[in-house]
């Protein structure tokens, strides 16, 4: 025979529920009306908030986790050059050689003090080639601009959730 059930808690566990979820939906419909009216990709944004939550939830632990998003974004930069590069003189190895360097750069990353986040690394060269753009400062700012704005959208929904009253 199971225990009772209290409804009263049930009752206030899925409100709780379900202004948790209305909070980050709301977020990310802002988040993504934002990306449009800046002609940023809603896409791109949306990496950026799956950043802010990949590890730490505070402010300080957001900021280090985008800065690998954009260092991703630069070393895919970085790739994508070297890529072109090499391939004249080594044909259809020049992405593999060039993606053994740039994993074994950010995998190392690991042992670095602060900026250790390796899933947000690889986030960052996700972005980087999922979007196909040249490789310039303009590429540069408009995927880290979606992706700051993602960020800050995790950090906000995060922020607003935890407002909400924590009964038990």
């Amino acid at each position: 025979m199971s225990p009772p059930v209290n409804t009263a808690h049930t009752g206030q566990s899925k409100l709780m529920f379900t202004l948790f979820t209305a909070v980050a939906a709301a977020t990310a419909a802002l988040a993504a009306g934002s990306s449009l009216l800046l002609t940023l990709p809603v896409w791109a944004m949306f990496v950026g908030w799956v950043a802010f939550f990949s590890r730490g939830l505070t402010l300080r632990d957001g900021l280090v986790n985008l800065g690998c998003v954009l260092m991703g974004i630069a070393f895919g930069m970085g790739a994508a050059l070297s890529i072109g590069a090499l391939a004249p003189s080594l044909g259809l190895f020049a992405l593999p050689v060039v993606v053994f360097v740039v994993a074994m750069v950010v995998v190392s990353l690991r042992a670095t003090r602060t900026v250790n986040n390796v899933v947000a690394y690889f986030l960052g060269l996700i972005t980087w080639f999922a979007s196909h753009l040249e490789p310039s400062l303009e590429s540069f700012a408009e995927l880290g601009s979606a992706g700051a704005l993602g960020s800050v959208a995790g950090w906000l929904s995060h922020v607003a959730q935890q407002r909400l009253p924590h009964r038990t």
